[in-house]
């Protein structure tokens, strides 16, 4: 991507009553640079599947709490979220998605982040912070933010 304008930046307890405002928060910031709701809802749902790893698996354990960082710019291409943990690190080389063929509940957010986004990468963190996991969608058809993106995928 391009030079990124960040839109947001939310620090807020890594807790399951902390998703609905992140819902909330990206859903309004790709509707308002004039993504259509299904577009928006995707990336919705990829970032909440995201945050609820850091809730279940990086806080879950009832005795570690700590706080997530949301993040979302944008650009002509599209829209990146960054979600930072202060949970202990993980190695993005042994995360594994389950496999889809074995039908139970539960393990698909990593599938589901890598198909309703066109990124999905760890990055370093920074100081302090556990994990980064930055989601970027681009804006269907190449279209630039505001350019009638409609429903369109």
């Amino acid at each position: 991507m391009e030079t990124r304008t960040v839109l947001a930046t939310l620090r807020l307890p890594g807790r399951a009553d902390s998703l609905r405002l992140v819902r909330a928060l990206v859903r309004e910031a790709a509707l308002g640079r004039g993504a259509g709701a299904e577009w928006a809802n995707d990336l919705v749902l990829a970032v909440d599947e995201a945050c609820q790893n850091v809730v279940r698996h990086g806080y879950g354990d009832g005795a570690r709490v700590g706080d997530m960082v949301i993040e979302l710019a944008a650009d002509a291409e599209g829209l990146c979220v960054r979600v930072t943990d202060f949970a202990p690190p993980v190695d993005p080389a042994k995360i594994r998605g389950r496999d889809l063929a074995d039908v139970r509940p539960g393990g698909l957010g990593l599938h589901l982040m890598r198909s309703l986004t066109d990124e999905c990468a760890w990055e370093a963190p920074p100081p302090g912070a556990g994990n980064v996991l930055r989601l970027c969608k681009r804006w269907p058809g190449g279209a630039r933010a505001g350019d009638g993106m409609g429903e369109q995928r």
